[in-house]
């Protein structure tokens, strides 16, 4: 990389290297950027399921409280390096290092996030396809009068077709390919101006559906009734690692992003907008599925794609104006995995800008191959190599293991330990000189000892599960 990308950014210099690949065009911008990339098929089904299984409203409380030790200073944090930076986050990183006069290996905070960023969009668009083949199969009429049986024998046959997979994969890629080659103004910036809108009115129109024709009652309580017994203290972790994944911390997404941020604009506020807006989704989906799903006595509320896939499809199914509302729900989770994956390819394609002098559409054509081609590795995990497994994970487990239970919590203590206890603390409060002095001091608090020892228990913890 050049030298002069690694010089103190001026305020002439900053401006600059915002040029390289523009700025938002207002805070309320990012806010909706940042809310799309933390917006995914996560907020939809998990967040929902796991609250209802956990105590209700008091797993919510624990929730919302583990945001804010957890989630939002370490993304206060994320923010920060990047408009500081200024730069990819593989760049800015370098710059912030050589700033506070530290070992380059701590550079590697970007490479993580970036990478960690790519391996996730490969079977991300894997799972996106799906959403994608199912909006015409519940508007074909698939799933009028279905049983759990024959929607379970579609989902296998969508499963155990590679060819089929990868049309629906392919097709997710282009379309996030497509928004990403805009750039940050005309692409992403136009993109989550539209989509995020349309994704809040499409939960609210499903809300409404579910009012009139779910057992909302029922779902309501499910959501939120304060049942503390319910909630034990493996739900009080998985509250904690919840509030740390929804945000996309850890993947570069959210330091590329606040590269963008304007200079005027307030990080805490915002990042508190962002994780407001990222918890009502996940409440609104909440209270249109899960109505839905006890209308259908059959059907159990549960975990994982097969009741996303299964399940509801056999609730809309049977209901009276179903099948419009099931492509709507489709529709609407399509477009929650289309704004998390712009964010997840951007990091990577500003870093081919920068360093190796690709313009937008080389870089994106580049790395939605590699993306893709790695992604075949997670169609194949279904059907051809169903019985090849690694330390018994197929690829897509393999995969979907070491990015979000090890090389993301990785990132974020790593970040919140940099942040925290290495960067100079008169570049940390510069950026931070809008907050109040109270707040300041709060927040520096918590990210040097809450945030890092809880996002370590989220790994320790993480990693036991899966392999006791």
């Amino acid at each position: 990389m050049a030298e002069e990308q690694l010089t103190a950014p001026s305020s002439d210099e900053a401006s600059g290297k915002r040029g390289i690949h523009g700025a938002w065009s207002s805070r309320w911008t990012f806010v909706m950027a940042a809310t799309g990339s933390a917006v995914g098929l996560g907020n939809i089904w998990k967040f929902p399921y796991i609250a209802g299984e956990n105590g209700g409203g008091a797993f919510v409380l624990v929730y919302l409280l583990c945001i804010l030790l957890v989630g939002m200073p370490v993304m206060v944090a994320e923010v920060m390096l990047g408009r500081r930076g200024r730069q990819s986050p593989i760049n800015a990183m370098r710059y912030l290092t050589q700033e506070a006069g530290l070992h380059g290996t701590w550079n590697a905070i970007g490479w993580l996030g970036v990478t960690a960023g790519l391996m996730i969009l490969s079977y991300y668009a894997v799972i996106a396809g799906w959403a994608l083949y199912y909006i015409g199969q519940m508007a074909s009429g698939t799933f009028q009068g279905a049983s759990a049986d024959q929607a379970g024998v579609v989902f296998g046959q969508l499963l155990s077709s590679p060819k089929e997979l990868i049309f629906w994969q392919s097709i997710f890629m282009l379309l996030t390919m497509a928004v990403v080659v805009g750039g940050v103004t005309r692409g992403l910036g136009v993109a989550v101006r539209i989509l995020m809108p349309l994704l809040f009115v499409l939960l609210v129109i499903l809300l409404g559906f579910s009012i009139q024709r779910g057992d909302f009652a029922r779902g309501f309580n499910f959501l939120f009734s304060f049942n503390y017994e319910a909630l034990t203290w493996a739900g009080v972790l998985e509250a904690m690692g919840h509030a740390f994944f929804t945000l996309s911390l850890g993947m570069g997404a959210i330091m590329a992003y606040g590269a963008y941020m304007p200079d005027h604009a307030r990080i805490g506020r915002t990042v508190l907008a962002v994780g407001f807006l990222d918890t009502l989704v996940a409440l609104l989906a909440g209270l249109a599925i899960f109505p839905i799903v006890f209308a259908n006595p059959t059907i159990e509320p549960g975990a994982g794609p097969g009741l996303m896939f299964v399940s509801l499809p056999v609730a809309f199914g049977n209901m009276a104006g179903g099948l419009l509302f099931g492509s709507i729900f489709f529709v609407l989770v399509t477009l929650a995995a289309w704004s998390s994956a712009i964010s997840l390819i951007e990091p990577a394609v500003a870093f081919l800008i920068e360093s190796k002098g690709f313009n937008r559409i080389t870089a994106n054509l580049l790395l939605g191959g590699i993306a893709w081609s790695v992604g075949l590795g997670s169609v194949l995990s279904f059907n051809v190599w169903a019985d090849v497994t690694l330390a018994g994970f197929n690829f897509f487990e393999f995969m979907d293991f070491l990015t979000s239970s090890v090389m993301l919590p990785l990132t974020g203590l790593f970040i919140a330990l940099f942040v925290g206890w290495l960067m100079k603390p008169e570049a940390v409060r510069s950026e931070l000189m809008d907050e109040s002095s109270g707040v300041f001091t709060a927040w520096h608090w918590i990210l040097r000892y809450i945030s890092p020892a809880a996002v370590l228990v989220v790994f320790v913890m993480g990693v036991y599960k899966t392999f006791s």
